[in-house]
């Protein structure tokens, strides 16, 4: 079948055009968005979003402004770069918590004895809860700064200052 007629049923919203576009489309529009998330799950749920959009807002799509394939694939990628812009999509990917890390460290046969990170965690607990919290975020999580101030409802200036003064502490007990 030829695609501008296709493309057309699809405006008209005629299901069996939806279903053919898909097959037509889908693995590599799965593929782009996968490149972007790195997650397979989250690639086949925006994807899945990407084509029920395009299904809704298929009136806005023209062929003199491009081919339909490279309107929905903007669709698709802008809709990868948001997820990965979104607060969920980064909690999801932050590492593991500190106590959990400390554990492994503590406990993991795995590592070499000699190794500088064994026994961080009762450096880390010598700490106050203040600290703990933004060493947790900063060092263990992979938060930003900025992102820590928001997670601790704090200013930015407070978690530098708290930052640098914690790892000072440590710093002193782990000498000591």
């Amino acid at each position: 079948m030829q695609l501008e007629p296709l493309i057309e049923r699809f405006q008209q919203k005629d299901e069996k055009a939806f279903e053919a576009l898909y097959n037509m489309y889908a693995k590599n529009i799965h593929g782009v968005i996968y490149n972007i998330v790195r997650d397979q799950d989250i690639a086949e749920e925006i994807m899945q979003d990407v084509f029920i959009k395009a299904w809704h807002k298929a009136e806005s799509y023209s062929a003199d402004k491009g081919r339909f394939f490279t309107w929905i694939l903007n669709i698709a990628r802008n809709a990868a770069i948001d997820k990965t812009r979104s607060k969920s999509f980064k909690n999801k990917k932050q590492n593991l918590d500190a106590q959990f890390f400390v554990d492994i460290l503590e406990h993991g046969d795995n590592l070499d004895t000699k190794t500088d990170a064994i026994g961080i965690g009762k450096f880390v607990n010598k700490l106050a809860k203040k600290c703990i919290e933004v060493i947790e975020l900063l060092y263990f999580k992979g938060y930003t700064q900025k992102e820590a101030s928001e997670t601790l409802d704090m200013p930015i200036g407070t978690i530098k200052t708290r930052n640098r003064n914690c790892i000072n502490e440590l710093r002193a007990i782990v000498l000591n």
